[in-house]
């Protein structure tokens, strides 16, 4: 695993209830495909978009649970997360990365740009069709 150059800030979208100190570790279901088990634990540098993935899986679970933003600490090596740097956004703007070590969390962020209820529902429609079509395989 080749490390990325990126100084973070990082962050991580979640649901998840997390403490500063806790560890993100690889290994749990995927939020969009829940017959998939990680490998690694995925991060960016966007704020946004730790944002959107955690609405989007807020949206996915179905039982209102709370979407999350984390500061994140890479405790390992680190690289461009193949699935958008590799296939949608060579260079990697998206600051989008992954690791199978795991990460530490520093603090939460409560302020991101929030999806219009209309955008949410657009990424909702997106990941069901995908789980229906069982296509958009993902490198893991």
């Amino acid at each position: 695993m080749t490390e990325a150059l990126d100084e973070g800030p990082f962050f991580h979208g979640t649901i998840a209830d997390l403490r500063v100190g806790d560890l993100l570790t690889a290994g749990y279901r995927w939020n969009y495909r829940p017959e998939v088990v990680m490998n690694h634990i995925y991060f960016t540098a966007i704020v946004d978009g730790a944002g959107l993935a955690a609405e989007i899986a807020a949206e996915l679970s179905n039982g209102g649970a709370v979407p999350r933003v984390y500061v994140v600490e890479p405790t390992g090596a680190f690289e461009n997360d193949p699935n958008v740097t590799d296939k949608k956004f060579p260079g990697n703007p998206t600051r989008s990365y992954r690791s199978s070590a795991p990460l530490k969390v520093i603090d939460e962020i409560t302020h991101w740009n929030r999806l219009t209820p209309e955008a949410l529902q657009e990424w909702k429609e997106r990941l069901t069709a995908l789980r229906s079509a069982q296509r958009g395989e993902i490198i893991n």
